[in-house]
């Protein structure tokens, strides 16, 4: 396969280099020189990485299109280029629809919509895909775990998700600052909770078919201390001050996209 990248940042720098970490893999890339930086570091560290001359060229020598520009310049950098009735375009351009999308690469017939995350490089993490299609889930699932989706308002239902990630860090910052103020030493402190919340974030694969809220009982055993904080946050209304901004982010993205 020939695959081509329309924009050259640090998702698609992620992509590739998890991609040129898989043994056995046939895939020539070849990168906008958009970011000239970027896409010559990737050429110098991996075999079959080349750049070409401007992204018209991405696209003569690709089979497969990964659309990865900024959204401000999409308008600007789509509709000049060339698409050919065979290629396969992937867009990773969160803020536009699969119908807009459809509309700025026309000839082009094959669509799909991928929302990836920069763990990808390290072959971690998901990648939704909307519509489902076999040959982009077979990509991305060797680059971490394909997420196939039906509709739009699912694809970006599961798109919040991302919206978390600094909260959770926060969260952690919030354990270890309280640890620091008792006294004990940050490292120490900052590996523990590390290793603990990497044991929990392995729970799910190892109970497949309990709930999150199931998980949560489990470890709230009555009368402990994990109860005491979990109950005291509800009461509080923390977990229903995050369900809004989650609908506030949901907002942000369906309206990004009409």
């Amino acid at each position: 396969m020939k695959l081509g990248f329309v924009g050259t940042g640090a998702l698609t720098a992620a992509i590739v280099t998890g991609l040129k970490s898989v043994a056995d893999n046939s895939v020539s890339v070849l990168l906008s020189p958009r970011n000239e930086e970027i896409a010559a570091n990737l050429a110098l560290r991996f075999d079959d990485v080349r750049v070409a001359s401007d992204n018209q060229a991405v696209l003569d020598g690709s089979d497969m299109v990964m659309l990865a520009v900024r959204p401000q310049v999409a308008h600007e950098v789509i509709p000049s280029l060339r698409f050919r009735a065979d290629h396969h375009v992937i867009s990773l351009i969160a803020t536009l629809s699969l119908k807009e999308i459809a509309t700025l690469v026309a000839p082009a017939r094959k669509l799909t919509k991928a929302l990836p995350m920069p763990m990808i490089a390290s072959r971690q993490g998901a990648t939704i895909l909307c519509p489902p299609d076999k040959d982009v889930a077979a990509f991305f699932g060797r680059l971490g775990k394909a997420i196939e989706v039906e509709s739009a308002s699912e694809f970006d239902a599961l798109s919040v998700v991302t919206a978390t990630y600094a909260s959770f860090f926060k969260y952690l910052d919030t354990v270890h600052a309280w640890l620091k103020d008792q006294g004990v030493d940050e490292i120490k402190g900052r590996d523990y909770i590390a290793t603990l919340f990497k044991a929990l974030a392995n729970a799910p694969d190892a109970s497949p078919t309990s709930g999150f809220m199931h998980l949560s009982q489990e470890y709230a055993t009555r009368g402990g201390i994990n109860e005491q904080i979990l109950r005291e946050l509800t009461n509080a209304g923390l977990f229903d001050t995050f369900t809004q901004s989650l609908s506030g982010v949901h907002k942000r993205i369906v309206a990004s996209q009409t």
